[in-house]
């Protein structure tokens, strides 16, 4: 029999001085998201549990609430919110880790590997479609366009991600505007929809919106660059997970451009067949065309424009909080 996750599992929180900060708010967004959780249907409960408790920074509830406070907002609204933007957040783990046949997350068994594709779809279903039931509690109109219009974004991104793959034609250009959609919109919407439930001006909604995009573009490409040179143990899957898949990402885009005729075609090969074979050589190549120096140089400059954005909110700690949370993205190690 099931356990009853809202009354032996909590959710846990990130301990971080980033999450320090707004300490009693996060506790609010557990308690919200134990909750929330509630259904009649015990698997329901089980696969969104074990998937939410997993691990994770949690940065996108955290964006949320960091905007919020940061102009003065004093309300309860913002916890709703957080909550919400975890839960889009997890039902798109759940189908992205179906998608790529997934076996690990975060060091953990996949939920899909655990319970099979089918439950974790239709959980992921449920996450999403509670998190439009929290929408309508958030009472915001503006608030549920920017998040519905995300929804599609992501999505959007995720497909034009699942199209590139065993493509070695695809261009920086492309990159860029695939990870736009597949991560760095989440990060938008968060920091923009706190700015938006705190009645920001429209300079300092704008000022968040940016803010959220750069830094979820930094932490993406840091992601990617990770996949060349991480620690599997730290990061929580297998460094080449990118390249078994073939994945076109910056550290291969650049390569291509920047290696010889033979390292571009191993690439390409590579690429297009998938498959960790031949990863001992992709590695030498992405290091000898200084291919991972370019993507964290590309990071920082993404980190730099999200910093810039700060200008606009008045100073507080959770403004420095924000600013430490664009560092930490690229200087990361998973």
């Amino acid at each position: 029999m099931t356990a009853n996750v809202s009354s032996t599992q909590p959710a846990s929180s990130p301990s971080s001085p980033l999450h320090a900060v707004v300490a009693d708010d996060f506790d609010a967004v557990n308690q919200t998201i134990v909750a929330q959780l509630a259904s009649k249907v015990p698997l329901v409960e089980t696969i969104s549990q074990y998937i939410i408790a997993s691990g994770g920074k949690r940065l996108r509830p955290l964006l949320v609430l960091l905007a919020a406070r940061s102009l003065g907002y004093q309300g309860d609204k913002h916890v709703t919110l957080a909550t919400l933007i975890e839960f889009m957040h997890t039902s798109t783990l759940l189908h992205d880790d179906v998608v790529d046949e997934s076996h690990l997350r975060r060091g953990k068994q996949t939920a899909n590997d655990h319970w099979g594709n089918a439950p974790s779809v239709l959980v992921g279903d449920f996450l999403y479609s509670r998190s439009f039931q929290m929408m309508v509690d958030v009472g915001s109109l503006r608030i549920m366009a920017i998040l519905s219009a995300a929804t599609c974004m992501i999505a959007e991104g995720e497909v034009q991600q699942l199209t590139n793959i065993g493509n070695p034609n695809i261009s920086e250009a492309d990159y860029f505007e695939t990870i736009k959609g597949k991560t760095a919109m989440l990060f938008e919407a968060a920091s923009q929809s706190g700015a938006v439930v705190a009645e920001a001006t429209s300079e300092q909604e704008e000022a968040l919106k940016l803010y959220g995009r750069y830094l979820g573009l930094a932490f993406q490409l840091i992601d990617d660059l990770l996949d060349y040179e991480g620690d599997a143990d730290a990061m929580g899957k297998n460094v080449g997970d990118d390249l078994a898949e073939g994945k076109p990402t910056l550290p291969l885009i650049y390569a291509m451009e920047q290696g010889t005729p033979e390292q571009t075609k191993l690439i390409r090969q590579v690429i297009r067949k998938g498959g960790l074979e031949q990863l001992d050589d992709v590695l030498e190549i992405v290091h000898a065309t200084g291919a991972l120096d370019y993507t964290r140089k590309r990071a920082n400059e993404m980190a730099d424009l999200a910093l810039a954005q700060l200008d606009a909110l008045p100073p507080s700690p959770y403004r420095d909080s924000m600013a430490h949370l664009a560092r930490l993205a690229v200087d990361r190690q998973a």
